[in-house]
């Protein structure tokens, strides 16, 4: 079959591998339909990841159609329609004992440790099928709009860790598509309103249309504290998410939040990036709650195909771009380089 394979820094390919059979009875093999494109996969291609070990298929925001199961296999059965979120709690340390897999002490991942979906076909080990975020899609849903559970569940944990209350208000920086989800899904959360802090004007317009942010400010036009501070009456925001990987906006929340408020520091730094400088005496004065939050659970997975399907989210909105397999290196140009929003892999497509 193809697939794209992980060589090393800066090194990817497609390349013929083997077909993957059923590692064992326990197990369910995927034929991928859609493999959205991820920042993640972005920095693992450029600066590697110490649970990713090369040569290694990465993809992890997946849709797919069962193809074979193994004979203990109830839960499902060859045609069903599948997505899979991409962490995989060990189902045996502390945390997966109480439901927190995503902060599995070993971390298993799809498209990591694991055989990703930026491939013909997709094997789910038993650790996978019995442990990990592996649902039904609702008919309502598309192959390619299912792969947006993905991203969407890590947005539904982001928002729940900011304890968000009716009328809070709420500043994401940052309007990529998982920033534009967390602006829309921060309204069902009870936001009365919404900020987006963004570089890119073109972005801006997006977080309008797509984020439904009522107010935008552009980060080029002067200073994007100040600007908070205006629009909240001199306050400062309830909530700040930073839903990019810029470590200036991680620093600048502390400043736009009001006191008493709470940070998440939502996006993912490469790990070249440079220390923060974190001004403490500001969250011991102000009485600030600081959050992070990685990936998602199950539940949060399961919670996104259901938020999906209801049209609170519509999936096909985030969706700008589409590729084949054997054009991989446009599609991780497109993302890369914010040419549109959400990018989709089509592994069986010529």
């Amino acid at each position: 079959m193809k697939a794209l394979v992980y060589q090393g820094l800066n090194q990817i390919g497609i390349q013929d591998v083997p077909k993957p059979e059923l590692p064992d009875d326990d197990s369910v093999l995927l034929k991928v339909h859609a493999c959205a494109v991820c920042g993640s996969d972005i920095r693992i291609y450029h600066h590697g990841n110490p649970r990713v070990q090369a040569p290694q298929i990465i993809g992890h925001e997946v849709a797919g159609e069962v193809v074979a199961v193994g004979k203990n296999v109830t839960r499902f059965k060859v045609g069903d329609r599948l997505a899979t979120g991409a962490d995989v709690p060990c189902g045996e340390c502390e945390w997966c004992r109480q439901g927190l897999g995503n902060n599995c002490t070993i971390n298993y991942a799809i498209g990591y440790q694991f055989p990703g979906g930026f491939a013909e076909y997709m094997p789910l080990n038993a650790r996978t099928v019995r442990f990990g975020a592996v649902h039904h899609i609702p008919d309502a849903l598309s192959y390619d709009q299912a792969a947006l559970a993905e991203p969407l569940g890590c947005v539904i944990n982001g928002l729940e860790m900011c304890d968000i209350k009716l009328g809070d208000t709420v500043v994401v920086i940052g309007a990529g598509p998982a920033g534009c989800m967390t602006m829309k899904l921060a309204r069902s959360f009870g936001a009365l309103e919404v900020i987006a802090v963004q570089r890119s004007r073109a972005r801006l317009q997006v977080a309008k249309d797509l984020g439904g942010a009522d107010h935008v400010i552009c980060t080029q036009d002067g200073d994007p504290v100040q600007a908070v501070l205006d629009a909240t009456h001199g306050e400062g925001a309830d909530v700040v998410l930073t839903a990019n990987s810029s470590v200036q906006t991680h620093e600048m929340a502390l400043h736009m939040v009001r006191h008493r408020g709470r940070i998440n520091l939502f996006g993912g730094l490469p790990k070249t990036a440079p220390p923060i400088a974190l001004e403490s005496n500001i969250i011991h004065y102000k009485e600030l709650f600081l959050t992070g939050s990685h990936g998602s659970v199950p539940r949060q997975h399961k919670l996104a195909l259901d938020v999906l399907a209801a049209g609170v989210i519509d999936a096909q909105a985030y969706i700008s771009h589409s590729y084949p397999l054997s054009r991989i290196e446009e599609a991780f140009a497109a993302a890369e380089d914010h040419a549109g929003m959400k990018v989709i892999v089509h592994p069986q497509e010529a």
